[in-house]
């Protein structure tokens, strides 16, 4: 499974709420793990929510619904 940035969230707050409404649609979905500091708490810092490329439109769209603007072509 090749997994790919959807979009990059200001934070990794925002990031981690993006990241349980996709999960909540049985979208496989993760954080970058090197934009992550769990051992400082939440980083104030971008972080990238990555998906598996077969269900990037689907992902795109879900989080569209939402209000979330995407950068394409995603990376």
């Amino acid at each position: 499974m090749e997994w790919c940035t959807l979009v990059e969230a200001p934070d990794q707050l925002t990031a981690e709420f993006w990241l349980d409404i996709l999960r909540q649609e049985g979208i496989p979905a993760r954080l970058a793990p090197q934009d992550v500091v769990s051992y400082l708490g939440v980083a104030p810092f971008p972080c990238r929510l990555l998906v598996p490329q077969e269900v990037v439109e689907r992902a795109a769209e879900v989080l569209a619904d939402v209000g979330v603007a995407l950068d394409f072509p995603i990376r």
